[in-house]
């Protein structure tokens, strides 16, 4: 028996049935961020607000614990994982409750494997569906240390691959490791966010060549290509015949802000695929939105600000009672301010001032 068969006969625990229904039917899930106040403690009233705001804005999941939450919530000063996990879970769900929905529930998974094993398993006993799994702990690992590490997990909770890009702390991965980590059995999904072309054809091949691209959905995580991950299909030659794959929704740091405009942006690559009507100015669209990105995310700066400008759009909208960030260095760059100010006045189609203004005291009550 080979290796990778071996693999697929190891079963580790599954979500519900509803969940990868709800993921494969594509949906927004909005990478959350951390609420702080001025003086840099966790505001609960501002950040269970967020979780509202989301789950108003049509958020069909949502991701917490990532990248946009900050990694530094897990430093021992901060000790704020669990209970950012807790709270959210919580407003999730109160909000299911009364709007009669379920919301999928992404908590990142990261650190070494012992760190990454015990987050999965507080994820799980939380209620969490995934983990959102990041491989950043381990840079010089090869692959065979890096499928150990991700069946380790995967023995705690269902998985959500995550190819993150170098720029913010992601490390580059072959092709053979995706078509192996394709074969893990309960991964259910992957974010694809190398912000790069090349890789991500990588993991789309190797999804479809490990046979898995019917049952392992794809979620865009390149915010700067969001409208044509979403619109492109791809044909992988396999065997005798075309696999035909799709990133159907997306889990994005970019729909951490102007939400409400991420689900009707979603709502229309659909309705043009399902129509067959691909039309030139959903690509203009996209043009846009990779603009409004690059101020977001202050590509200018190598994406020193990507994290900041998030906080900044909350604050300005009055969602967060201060813009700062954990590690108090960590602030707009030079010129993003402007940035954003500029993307918000001449693209006001996706930009959901409107909606917050309406709602915002009711999420905050």
């Amino acid at each position: 028996m080979g290796r990778s068969e071996t693999r697929r006969r190891h079963v580790g625990p599954v979500p519900p049935t509803w969940v990868r229904r709800a993921l494969h039917a594509g949906i927004v899930i909005p990478a959350h961020p951390l609420a702080l106040d001025d003086q840099g403690r966790w505001d609960t009233r501002s950040q269970r607000a967020l979780t509202r705001y989301y789950h108003a804005a049509g958020a069909g999941g949502i991701a917490v614990g990532v990248h946009t939450t900050q990694f530094e919530i897990r430093a021992a000063e901060h000790g704020l994982l669990q209970p950012v996990l807790e709270l959210t879970a919580e407003a999730i769900d109160a909000a299911d409750q009364q709007t009669k929905r379920q919301t999928v529930r992404i908590a990142g998974v990261c650190g070494e494997t012992s760190q990454a094993v015990a987050e999965a398993r507080l994820a799980a006993e939380l209620g969490y569906h995934a983990g959102l799994l990041s491989l950043a702990a381990l840079p010089q690992a090869d692959d065979d240390r890096l499928l150990q590490h991700c069946e380790a997990v995967a023995e705690e909770i269902p998985l959500f691959g995550f190819y993150l890009q170098p720029a913010v702390g992601g490390r580059p991965l072959s092709v053979d490791f995706w078509r192996r980590f394709a074969q893990i059995p309960n991964l259910v999904g992957i974010k694809l966010a190398p912000f790069d072309r090349y890789k991500t054809l990588d993991v789309v091949r190797a999804v479809a060549e490990a046979g898995r691209s019917d049952d392992v959905v794809l979620y865009t995580g390149n915010d700067d290509a969001i409208v044509s991950d979403l619109l492109t299909e791809y044909a992988i030659p396999v065997a005798d015949k075309d696999a035909r794959v799709r990133m159907v929704g997306g889990l994005l740091g970019h729909w951490a802000c102007w939400t409400q405009r991420a689900h009707w942006l979603l709502s229309q690559c659909k309705t043009a695929i399902q129509s067959n009507q691909l039309r030139p100015e959903l690509l203009t669209l996209g043009g846009q939105v990779t603009d409004c990105n690059a101020a977001l995310f202050d590509a200018a700066n190598g994406f020193a600000g990507c994290i900041a400008g998030i906080q900044y759009v909350l604050y300005r909208q009055g969602l967060l009672s201060s813009p700062r960030c954990l590690d108090p260095n960590i602030g707009l760059s030079a010129g993003q301010q402007d940035a954003i100010e500029r993307v918000r006045r001449i693209y006001p189609h996706l930009i959901d001032d409107s909606f917050v203004e309406n709602h915002r005291e009711g999420w905050l009550a």
